[in-house]
């Protein structure tokens, strides 16, 4: 094994459709390293680990495992061998259950799962974790968060020798990454080695031995973490330095009129949800995971029943029992899960950027699609989406990409109160400040903003007001000036038993 790697790849090489996804790209990890593979979206990291586990086939180099080369056919060439992944994106089965798609194929009693056996792994699987998940729940009934959880544990669960985390802490909390942590040193002291891909620069400086950078297909270079600062890494990454301050005031102006009021809001989830927003305002939502932020969310968007309580739309009580009721309201939802709920990935930009507003293309009984590229392709270069042509299929996109079609097709929609829930998960520092200003320019337009984020420093970043829910329940709001950690950590974390003791600071 050359100089104690486990894994090398050498001079790497992929084309999609004339693209040079990855050209000349190289990596090594050693045993019980952890080694953080970072580049802005499309920069070719997931495309080289689908290279690694079987997915894609290489044109053109070399991968060497413990000294000696390989060529994985498919990921379960790969797992056998001792390499397993935790995608980006959710590949789990959600008729199944958690155990079910934990050790399915592993565990069986002739042509069935033997039950008995893989709930009980699981349950000491989790428990090891430090998570409380009933393996027999079935996986479409789970949090984004949890599945991601799920996914983790399943690659976990496997004996191997190296472990490949593609953004693995985008649904998780605090608590749970540090949970997460916890798992990444005692496999780094059994000798696994880890790549770990991530956009968050505060986790890789935690967690990260070493830091390779690519771009545009590119290998840029390796550093060791501990003699590198994060300006840096990010002008390796982009060639330049991004950084946004936290807000230090509102932007709102006191008479701004009030757009959308929310009235002892009740559903399954949620318990009497109260709060306004205003023109021209960015309402941050903070809250640990099941605190109730995209419950919410999706009840004033008509996507999950409210059972009570009343909805005001520029002071005009409205009826939204159907996500196409809020979208006659002007209310644009950018759901944190986009597979599920944003995009229909089998269909182009184009096609997707319009659907909310299809009939505004009609010519007689056709389409006009000469218009609907041309302003798909406006909005496409708007926010700088990444794609050869607005005819791309979206699935062929990353990620971040992925979730820019997804604002432009609010935007293209021209709805006054947008929802942006997760709206930089997945998503790089460079394409995060574009979303940043993207998101101010929309307020200083005069549109109003609901910002869910399981990342403080962006909340911290970006709103004028927080408000912060925990187990369901309206906690606290408190304007950005008075805002700081441990005041929206001491409302995300309140006990129920004081809920009803809460004071809630209005700005």
């Amino acid at each position: 094994m050359k100089d104690g790697y486990a894994l090398e790849m050498v001079g790497i090489d992929k084309h999609f459709l004339g693209v040079h996804a990855l050209n000349n790209c190289s990596l090594n990890l050693k045993s019980g390293e952890v080694l953080a593979l970072i580049g802005e979206n499309g920069a070719g990291k997931s495309t080289m680990m689908k290279v690694l586990t079987g997915i894609h086939q290489a044109d053109g180099g070399k991968i060497l495992y413990f000294g000696k080369k390989v060529s994985f056919k498919t990921p379960k060439d790969a797992q056998e061998a001792g390499i397993s992944i935790v995608h980006q994106e959710l590949n789990l089965m959600n008729h199944l259950t958690v155990a079910q798609n934990i050790f399915i194929g592993r565990e069986s009693k002739g042509f069935f799962l033997d039950e008995v056996s893989i709930n009980k792994k699981s349950e000491q699987l989790f428990e090891r974790l430090g998570i409380d998940i009933d393996p027999r729940t079935k996986v479409m009934s789970l949090t984004v968060g949890k599945q991601q959880i799920v996914e983790i544990a399943k690659a976990i669960s496997y004996d191997s020798k190296v472990i490949v985390f593609d953004e693995p802490t985008a649904t998780l909390t605090d608590i749970e990454i540090d949970v997460l942590f916890d798992i990444i040193n005692e496999l780094r002291e059994k000798g696994v080695g880890m790549i770990y891909i991530s956009h968050r620069m505060d986790e890789i400086k935690r967690i990260a031995d070493r830091i390779t950078v690519l771009r545009d297909g590119e290998f840029v270079g390796t550093k060791n973490t501990a003699e590198i600062e994060i300006d840096e890494v990010i002008q390796m990454m982009i060639g330049r330095t991004t950084y946004e301050a936290p807000k230090q005031s509102s932007n709102v102006k006191p008479d701004a009129p009030v757009v959308l009021k929310v009235e002892k809001l009740n559903s399954r989830d949620i318990k009497d949800i109260s709060f306004e927003l205003r023109r021209g305002e960015i309402l941050g939502f903070a809250g640990l995971m099941g605190a109730g932020r995209t419950e919410t969310a999706r009840v004033i968007f008509g996507a999950d029943k409210r059972t009570s309580g009343d909805i005001y739309i520029n002071g005009e009580k409205v009826d939204i029992t159907s996500p196409s009721d809020a979208v006659k309201y002007g209310i644009g939802y950018l759901s944190e899960d986009r597979k599920r709920y944003g995009l229909a990935l089998g269909m182009s930009v184009a096609d997707n950027t319009v659907l909310p507003t299809l009939n505004n293309y009609l010519n007689g009984p056709f389409l006009d699609e000469k218009k609907i590229k041309e302003d798909t392709r406006k909005y496409v270069e708007k926010i700088n989406v990444k794609t050869p042509s607005v005819d791309q299929l979206v699935r062929n996109l990353s990620g971040g990409n992925q979730q820019k079609v997804i604002i432009a097709k609010w935007l293209i929609r021209n709805c006054d109160i947008l929802i942006f829930d997760e709206p930089t998960r997945g998503i790089d520092v460079g394409a995060k400040s574009e979303i940043y200003k993207l998101m101010n320019l929309l307020v200083e337009s005069g549109k109003s903003i609901i910002m869910i984020s399981s990342e403080l420093p962006e909340l911290f970043r970006m709103s004028d007001r927080i408000l912060v829910l925990c187990e369901g329940v309206h906690t606290g709001t408190m304007s950005i000036e008075e805002a700081d950690q441990h005041t929206v950590m001491k409302y995300a974390t309140l006990n129920s038993s004081l809920h009803s003791e809460t004071v809630t600071k209005v700005s």
